[in-house]
């Protein structure tokens, strides 16, 4: 084979095992949403 040939199966091989090598897991923290306060009685009827 050419050395063409040689150079763009080896380019090949080393796409496919970087395409196909283990993902890591990506860690995501979400921030709980702040807790809403009651309304405080005034004694007033709206």
């Amino acid at each position: 084979m050419s050395n063409s040939i040689k150079g763009l199966l080896a380019l090949a091989l080393v796409a496919f095992v970087g395409a196909c090598a283990q993902q890591e897991e990506e860690f995501v923290v979400v921030d709980p949403e702040p807790i809403s306060t009651e309304p405080v009685h005034t004694g007033k009827y709206k």
